[in-house]
Formats: structure tokens, C-alpha cells, sequence
């Protein structure tokens, strides 16, 4: 039946890019001969076509497809090219965007099924109402605008019912309409205007200057380009939470667990009022999880409801989750949803009434809360995730606390670690002493996913709602021994241990790349680390550039100062500088992390009146007593080794010329901070804005312009967030004994991070003295 009545057809499909559409594309292309589809989806950068090649049939479902193309004389491209039309189309905009020839396409179509929608559980309220509410209502208006026949198959979900508690199976959720007793037109006038009243709220002076101030603290003296990038970030980070949190208070507050199934619910009701004698049938599964059979067993695509959970459990992040042991999860793998779906569009629309099949396996053959605990942790028993010093890890005997318990549990964990965070932040902390503050950072990333899990998916795990199936039974029961066989969709085919244990978390731990297997001495593989450094050192790059300061050398411009500024003082002057200085360290420090440059034409002034040629004789002198001895040999080595390969190096700094001049044998090129002279004597200002922060990252652009270098295949290394304009700029950013926020940085984005130290038995003086000379060349 179902065979017959879909070959020759030619199918509509929105959503196709997603988990369900892309089995109902494959489905279809493989299992109903000669029919078309036309794959309505969002064009993108690349227009509808390609996105339709790239998203979807790149996926490995298609395998199954491929190869049989390969016994035929048509290959896979020819047949795609000949049953698929991609169209480029929105559901979130009236009239679906689309042209003229769209519009034809549609008008052709036999049947349409939707299944785009908005499935994040913490969809913001204004993006649901736009695509779950008023994306089916949009699809049946221009069905009817085209004059087109098709019988409209719009796929829900069970969750339109609400929460549900307590429920028994002579009290199952019917398949009929779920009402909701409010105006859905006027909730999507209130959600648009939630969003503007966000967006205002947004752009509050005392609020701009929180994000500004956030800003600051996270990324330091990145620059203003970052800086404004960064506090625009927030703000529209601040808008999207603040739609979020609005969308779960409005469901909760009609009895649903979030904006997914109260904008489900309200666009059921929206197309039912509005469809004019469109003839549409409406679908809901429950939990969409992976394949049982087809394409593949464990077949999946992207992260389901339930995997996330799983995978922090197995992690051992989540000790414990909300949930009624004796409670159903309703799951029903995406195969069997496939098969329902396209039985009911190979039906056609009932005329008794609004035509509802829900696809569920609870009422039929449950799978209880318990019971899926106790599979999950049987096999992490016996397949361990492994940490990261490859020790196998212990899953917790899960408990069943109600969701206010938990929450409290976690909100207390996490403040300890923000606590200990803030104090760590505050001290000046580097390279490997910075990673304790990054992997606490990690761990309160970790704990904040863990109480987001447990807010959006506790109320599914409480629910304990059961689905009438007698739609889905009936449908069944019109089947022949083929359609049963081909397109099975019955739920008592399901053995859940075989299912979850065999099937499902095998599937899941690769799709969540969980390491399930220690790294051994004998593996020939390179690590992250040494896989980054070959990039880094592949000979296609172009230029190398460096930073000087906790990049090669230990030292800095205060340090260089120190020794200059001391060359004849005698002991007690000696003593009384370095009180001097010890004392003026924190305001120095004040004033370097709020802006770099103004720090350094501030302090240089200390140059003023300093013979250029005595300058010259004693920086070449501070060579081999300090800079050599403060430099990281490992930094001065690579280098060498860049310049070994053929690529140009490049050391960009904010130290002055003559004191980084005994250094320029070792690169290429130099570029660093140059102060005006007058009578033979340094006058203490800068010829122009030192090289640093915004200005660094001008200067390496105009360099590599006027040199003819690829900054895509450049390399940069650095030891701070100021330095952020020209680490982002390049291909290949190194991080060299980072501060605290650029390890941060870098360890979320997988930049290469080095920490170089000097060498054994270097003096590590605050304030280094010279050796005491006959002259005076800087003033103190």
C-alpha cells in the first residue's frame, strides 16, 4: 500500500536538513521508486542547492543509497539530480521567501510534510512562535495561495498534552487537538514585542556599561576592536537568555515544560482554525532518539534530548538527575517515526474529524525511568568513559531526587567555584600556574551545562504521561506483510536492553566523541599539542611573528629600565630605587592592564635626557646581562627553527628600539616603539602610537601587505590578551605562558599553547640592578 501509493509522487519536505528530515529524505529517495521531492530549506551563503548537497546528502545515511546506485547505470548524482528539487524557502517569514519558480514547485506537489521546526529545548519564545507556531499555519496558506492538492502532514509532538503526572492507562492523552484556553495571535503580538522591550532593555546605558565592564574583566586590554566585539556579544548574548528565560515562564505557566511544546501545541491549534478546507493530518512522536534498523542501527544526527544527559553522567559530571523511577521515557527510534509518516501521507487525510496519530511506545511497550538507569549504568560499568590522565570513570549509583534538590545541590558547587575563580584571577598568574584557573574555568562550564540540563530536561524525566496509539494501531492494521516488513512502526518490535545497550550508546558515545579507550605508549599518534607545532611549523607558512616580552624574554620594560636607570648609583641609591619602585609597581600594573599604550608613553618619560650613543653602548651590554639570561630558550630556538624553514620572522614589540636592537641578528625584520630625539639626547616621547593591542595588529597588516604574506598561513606567538588584534588575525595563534584570560581563550578555541621557561638557575629579581658604572644614564 504504502509503495504504490507513493511512487510517482512528488513530496515536499521542509525541515530536510534536520535528524527526521534527512531519514525522510533517504527513506523515500531509497525505499518509493520514482517519486520527486522538493526540499524546501533556508539557501544560506551558497543558495539552496549546494546547502541541500552539503547538509544533507553528504550525511552517511546515504550510504545504503549510494551503493545500490553503484549496481545501476545511473549513478548517485544522476538520480539526485533527476528526484530532488531544492528550493530556497523560510518557514520563519511570511509567504516562506519564496520566488516565482518556488511557488510553481509547490503548486506540483501531491503531498507536503512538515517537519522544520525550532527543537531546542531553550529555543528563545519569539523564535518558536515565528517557526513551531506559525511555521505550519505559513506552509498551508501558501498551499492554498498555489491552489496546490497536496495533503499537508505536519509532524508535532506528543508534548502538546503538557505536563503530565500521576497518569494511569485507563487515562491516556488522547489523539485529538490540545486547545490551549489563550489567543495564539495575540501571543505572537506579546512575544514580538518581548523581544523589543529585550532589545531596548538591551541598550540601557547602566547595562551596556555591565556588558562593557564584563568585557574588560574577561578579555583585559584586548583593545577597542575586541573589546566593542566582546560587548556586543554580551549584549545580544543578554537578549537571547532574556527571550529563553521568557519563553520557559509562559509555558510553565500554562503547564508545559518549555517554548518547544507550548509553541507546538499553540501551532497545532493555529493551523486546525486557519487551514480552510486544506486537507492536513497531524503526526506527534515522542522522543526522537536513533535508529533501530534503517539507515543503520544507532543511526543519529546531532544531540537528542536524551544524550546529553547520558553523556554528562558518563562523565561523571551528573551524580544524580530529577525523575519518577517508575515514570516512562517515551522514546521511539527515528526509523519507526519514518515508517509512520510516510504510511500516514500514503493514506491520505481522514475526513471524520481533525486527523491526529500520535507515535509513541509507552502505552504499548514501556520503558520506565529505572530501567533505563539501570542499562545506562550497566554498560559505562563495563565501558568506562577515560579522563584525561586516561583513568576509566566510575558511574554513580543514580538516585531520583526531585529537580529543587539537585538545583541546590549544583548551585552551591558552583559557587565555590566562582568563588575560588575570582581569587585566582586577581594574582598575576602564568603559563602553567594559569591552567589551575582554566581548569577551574572548565569545571564551573561543566557545572553550569549540568544545572541546564537538569532545568530543560527534568520536567521530561518527571512526566509520566501515556499516549493513546489507536490511530497508530488502526494504520498498522491496514498494512500487508510487506508494508509491515518495509515500513515497520509497530513499538513491540523494540527489545529496549538490546536497543539502548547495544544499539543506542554505542552510537551515542561516538557521535559525543567520548574517549572510551586510554592512550597507550605504543599508539603512533600525535597529540593535540604535536599535531598544532607540525602546523605550525609546516614550511607553506609565511611568516612568524613574535611578541618579546613572557614570549622570549622573562623580562619586561620596567625591568629594562631598572638596569639602565642603576648602571652607577651606589648602594644606598640602589636601595632607595628599588623601594621606590617596589612601591609604584601596583599603580604600574593599574595602569598597563586598563590600556597598554598609555602606559608605555606614561613610563617612558623616565627617557627624557638619556645620550642616544650611551644608550646604544650600554642596551648592547644588557644583551648577555639580563635579556640573555631572562630569554626562554626554547622561544629563541624556535625562531632559529622558523627561519630554518624558510618563513619570515617577525618580532613586533612596544619595548624601544635601542633597548631590542642588540636582538635584531635573530629575525628578519623588527618593529617596535621609537622615541624622538633632540641635542643627541632621547626627549621621552614616541615618535608614533607604540606597537601594541589595536596598533600591533594595524602594523602586522601593513607589513604583511607590503611583503606580500598570507596572514591565513602566518603564525603568531604572544603571552596576552592585548595581544588578541593580532593573535585572532593570523591562521595559527600560539599562546606563550599565557596570562590567566588568553589560556582561557585559547584552550576553548584549540589554539597551540606553549610554555617556555628559562633556564635552570636564572636570578628572578622583581627589580634586576646593573652592574654599577661611571655614568648616569637615565634619570630615576
Amino acid at each position: 500500500m504504502i509503495v504504490e501509493s507513493l511512487t510517482g509522487k512528488r513530496i515536499l519536505i521542509t525541515g530536510a536538513t534536520g535528524f527526521l528530515g534527512t531519514a525522510l529524505v533517504e527513506r523515500l529517495l531509497r525505499c518509493i521508486p520514482e517519486c520527486e521531492l522538493v526540499l524546501m530549506v533556508r539557501p544560506g551563503r551558497h543558495g539552496a542547492t549546494e546547502r541541500v548537497k552539503r547538509d544533507i546528502l553528504r550525511n552517511e545515511a546515504f550510504k545504503q543509497l549510494r551503493v545500490a546506485c553503484s549496481q545501476t547505470d545511473e549513478t548517485f548524482e544522476e538520480t539526485i539530480k533527476r528526484r530532488i528539487h531544492a528550493v530556497a524557502g523560510d518557514v520563519s517569514i511570511d509567504g516562506l521567501g519564496l520566488d516565482s519558480a518556488g511557488r510553481d514547485l509547490l503548486a506540483s506537489c501531491d503531498i507536503a510534510i512538515h517537519a522544520a521546526a525550532t527543537v531546542s529545548f531553550d529555543s528563545a519564545l519569539d523564535d518558536a512562535v515565528e517557526v513551531n507556531l506559525l511555521g505550519p499555519k505559513r506552509i498551508a496558506d501558501v498551499l492554498r495561495e498555489v491552489c496546490s492538492p497536496a495533503h499537508l502532514v505536519c509532524v508535532s509532538t506528543c508534548y502538546v498534552a503538557g505536563n503530565q503526572r500521576g497518569a494511569a492507562y485507563e487515562q491516556l492523552i488522547t489523539e485529538s487537538p490540545f486547545f490551549v484556553k489563550v489567543d495564539w495571535q495575540y501571543e505572537v503580538t506579546c512575544a514580538r514585542q518581548a523581544r523589543n522591550n529585550a532589545e531596548q532593555n538591551s541598550r540601557l546605558p547602566k547595562r551596556l556599561a555591565s556588558f562593557k565592564a564584563q568585557a574588560r574583566r574577561e578579555l583585559g586590554a584586548a583593545g577597542r576592536p575586541a573589546l566593542a566585539n566582546k560587548t556586543e556579544s554580551l549584549r545580544q548574548r543578554w537578549v537571547k537568555d532574556t527571550m529563553v528565560k521568557a519563553g520557559r515562564a509562559r509555558a510553565s505557566s500554562l503547564g508545559y515544560p518549555d517554548a518547544y511544546a507550548f509553541t507546538k501545541a499553540l501551532g497545532e491549534q493555529a493551523l486546525i482554525e486557519t487551514r480552510d478546507g486544506l486537507p492536513i493530518s497531524i503526526v506527534r512522536p515522542s522522543i526522537i532518539e536513533s535508529a533501530l534498523v534503517e539507515p543503520r542501527p544507532g543511526w543519529i544526527r546531532g544531540f537528542r534530548m536524551a544524550e546529553p544527559v547520558i553523556a554528562a553522567y558518563a562523565r561523571g559530571l551528573l551524580k544524580e538527575f530529577p525523575g519518577v523511577p517508575e515514570g516512562i521515557i517515551d522514546v521511539v527510534p527515528v526509523d519507526l517515526v519514518v515508517s509512520a509518516i510516510l504510511a500516514v501521507a500514503a493514506r491520505g487525510p481522514l475526513h471524520t474529524g481533525p486527523d491526529v496519530t500520535q507515535i509513541a511506545s509507552g502505552s504499548i511497550n514501556p520503558l520506565k525511568y529505572a530501567q533505563l538507569v539501570d542499562l545506562v549504568r550497566n554498560w559505562f560499568i563495563k565501558h568506562p568513559v577515560y579522563d584525561e590522565h586516561d583513568q576509566p570513570i566510575s558511574v554513580p549509583e543514580w538516585s531520583f531526587p526531585g529537580r529543587g534538590r539537585v538545583t541546590k545541590q549544583l548551585k552551591k558547587v558552583q559557587l565555590l567555584l566562582e568563588t575560588a575563580d575570582r581569587v585566582l584571577t586577581l594574582l598575576p598568574l602564568r603559563g602553567r600556574y594559569a591552567e589551575m584557573s582554566v581548569n577551574l574555568d572548565e569545571q564551573r562550564a561543566l557545572l553550569e551545562r549540568a544545572k541546564e540540563y537538569v532545568e530543560l530536561y527534568g520536567a521530561y524525566a518527571e512526566c509520566e504521561a501515556i499516549y493513546q496509539l489507536d490511530r497508530l494501531m488502526e494504520l498498522w492494521e491496514t498494512l500487508d506483510s510487506e508494508d509491515r516488513a518495509n515500513f515497520c512502526f509497530h513499538p513491540s518490535v523494540i527489545n529496549w536492553s538490546n536497543y539502548v545497550q547495544n544499539i543506542h550508546l554505542p552510537s551515542m558515545v561516538v557521535q559525543a566523541r567520548l574517549k572510551m579507550t586510554a592512550n597507550t605508549h605504543s599508539k603512533k599518534s600525535h597529540s593535540h599539542t604535536d599535531r598544532r607545532r607540525l602546523q605550525v611549523m609546516s614550511p607553506q607558512r609565511h611568516l612568524a611573528v613574535f611578541d618579546l616580552e613572557n614570549t622570549l624574554i622573562a623580562s619586561n620594560v620596567v625591568a629594562s629600565y631598572a638596569w639602565l636607570a642603576t648602571r652607577e648609583l651606589d648602594d644606598l641609591e640602589r636601595v632607595v630605587f628599588t623601594i621606590k619602585a617596589l612601591k609604584e609597581i601596583p599603580r604600574l600594573l593599574a595602569l598597563d592592564r586598563k590600556d597598554r599604550s598609555d602606559f608605555l608613553r606614561y613610563f617612558y618619560r623616565r627617557f627624557e635626557k638619556a645620550p642616544v650613543d650611551l644608550i646604544a653602548t650600554e642596551c648592547r651590554e644588557m644583551l648577555s646581562d639580563l635579556l640573555i639570561k631572562k630569554s626562554f630558550p626554547q622561544g629563541l630556538r624556535r625562531v632559529r627553527e622558523h627561519r630554518q624553514a624558510g618563513h619570515t620572522t617577525l618580532l613586533i614589540t612596544g619595548a624601544l628600539d635601542f633597548v631590542v636592537e642588540p636582538l635584531r641578528p635573530l629575525f628578519n625584520h623588527v618593529i617596535a616603539a621609537e622615541m624622538d630625539v633632540k641635542d643627541g639626547c632621547y626627549n621621552g616621547h614616541l615618535l608614533s602610537a607604540p606597537p601594541t593591542g589595536e596598533s600591533r595588529y594595524q602594523v602586522l597588516l601593513e607589513f604583511a601587505r607590503d611583503h606580500n604574506c598570507d596572514l591565513r598561513e602566518s603564525v603568531a606567538y604572544a603571552d596576552s590578551t592585548s595581544d588578541l588584534p593580532m593573535l585572532e588575525a593570523v591562521g595559527f595563534p600560539v599562546a606563550v605562558n599565557p596570562e590567566i584570560k588568553l589560556a582561557s581563550l585559547a584552550r576553548r578555541r584549540g589554539w597551540l599553547i606553549e610554555n617556555w621557561s628559562t633556564s635552570a638557575g636564572t636570578p628572578n629579581k622583581l627589580i634586576p640592578l646593573a652592574p654599577r658604572q661611571k655614568h648616569r644614564t637615565c634619570h630615576s
